[in-house]
């Protein structure tokens, strides 16, 4: 039997486990086993549950309860055919074909698993990526993260704590500082403005209790965007009373807040670091795999490392340029499209067919402003060339991004499901998590 080892559970990472453990095992959706080599499938995280992170700045400000929208790796490995494994990978022997995992261990240090070896024949790398601090001084010790759950879980109960000491200090504001003008900067702030309004209905909290201040490097908000939406991002904004900055450079971060490339400081009892892209520090030392300078393992068009022909490497940390010579941008639809390529790959190498390579299919960039606006362009078959669209039609084409990825998770027929139990959960539940 042949091993297949995915380490990440992302969008990507997620995807393939799912659909390949559905082939190979009996399972509600296949009735009987396929008339093709057998394989194990193990899926290891880091993390008991996946939510989809374009989602994480709705779990920093409350707007989402992961409690209620996560997904447990275990139960859904049980139910589709793979193998989950709690770990996080610490070492990689290329020779031995193994993998170490790291012990687990608890909240006070106490070790529950101790370190683990996992066998593969072919290894599936979907470790995904963080921001990028381009080693700004001060922004690991006074900067707050978005780059998983937990961080997420952390800001929302930073942010609980300075709303409560807001009710004992009405006159006060709370200033936000948040680096990067991309989605996740952009749409934070949209959401903070959102958040302090909700607030303002459970306690004594004024509706501009906030001062948030968005800083952008180059000229406009959303640079993977074209300039214009950029510059209707930023309108809306304003609307909301967000201070936006761009053409602004962060040379330093300290304890009471950030000061720029000239001189100036701007105070902030929050900070958060939304810039940039980088794929995990430790894949540079990851037995002689071929990265690039933000860490990403180099990768053919098939996805497979150019050093190893049993790994490959998908999404955020794969550095790939396609069948057609584009560069692979780190986007989740980017992931998704990979696992399809990454799976029909896999089967082919046990089955001892040719791979073919993976071309890139931008779908477009939407981008959520409010509650209910967004901005953003689509591509693809049914839409000739680049279609740009904006207000209540973007909020609605951005809320059926997460519901395609859940369909892709969970099937069309669960996934709605899961849709119909969230509407029913914002009639009993305030419209902000409140702890």
């Amino acid at each position: 039997m042949k091993k297949i080892v995915i380490v990440g559970g992302g969008a990507g990472g997620l995807q393939l486990a799912t659909r390949l453990g559905r082939y190979f095992s009996f399972t509600p959706y296949l009735k009987r086993r396929r008339k093709s080599p057998a394989a194990q499938v193990t899926l290891v995280d880091k993390n008991r549950t996946h939510i989809w992170k374009p989602l994480l700045h709705q779990v920093a400000t409350g707007a989402l309860d992961s409690s209620l929208d996560s997904l447990n790796y275990q139960v859904h490995a049980r139910s589709h055919g793979f193998i989950f494994q709690l770990g996080s990978l610490q070492k990689l022997d290329r020779e031995r074909r193994v993998i170490h995992l790291a012990p687990v261990e608890d909240d006070k240090g106490q070790q529950l698993v101790p370190a683990r070896e996992l066998e593969y024949d072919y290894l599936v790398l979907c470790i995904g990526s963080r921001s990028n601090d381009f080693h700004t001084p001060g922004v690991h010790e006074h900067c707050v993260f978005l780059d998983s759950s937990v961080q997420a879980q952390r800001f929302h109960r930073l942010l609980l704590d300075r709303f409560l000491q807001l009710e004992t200090h009405t006159e006060k504001k709370l200033q936000i500082a948040i680096v990067g003008g991309g989605a996740t900067g952009v749409e934070l702030s949209a959401e903070l403005v959102e958040a302090c309004r909700q607030m303002g209905n459970y306690g004594h909290i004024r509706r501009n209790a906030l001062d948030i201040t968005l800083i952008e490097a180059g000229p406009h908000l959303l640079p993977a965007l074209p300039p214009r939406l950029g510059k209707n991002a930023e309108r809306e904004l304003r609307k909301l009373e967000v201070r936006v900055l761009t053409g602004c450079t962060v040379a330093e971060a300290t304890a009471d807040g950030l000061i720029t490339q000239n001189g100036d400081k701007i105070a902030a009892t929050i900070r958060v670091w939304a810039a940039g892209v980088k794929a995990p520090d430790f894949l540079a030392q990851l037995d002689g795999l071929t990265v690039n300078q933000i860490n990403q393992i180099k990768v053919k068009p098939d996805l497979l490392s150019v050093d190893d022909d049993s790994i490959f490497a998908l999404g955020d940390c794969a550095d790939c340029i396609d069948a057609v010579g584009q560069k692979v941008p780190p986007r989740a639809q980017a992931a998704q499209q990979m696992a399809g390529v990454a799976e029909y790959n896999l089967l082919a190498k046990i089955e001892g067919r040719p791979l073919k390579p993976f071309r890139y299919r931008d779908r477009g960039s939407l981008v959520s402003l409010s509650q209910h606006t967004a901005v953003g362009n689509l591509m693809g078959t049914l839409v000739k060339g680049r279609l740009t669209i904006e207000g209540r039609i973007a909020g609605l084409a951005y809320r059926s991004l997460y519901r395609m990825h859940l369909a892709a998770v969970h099937g069309w027929s669960k996934a709605m499901l899961i849709y119909l139990v969230g509407k029913a959960n914002r009639f009993v539940k305030p419209p902000l998590k409140m702890h």
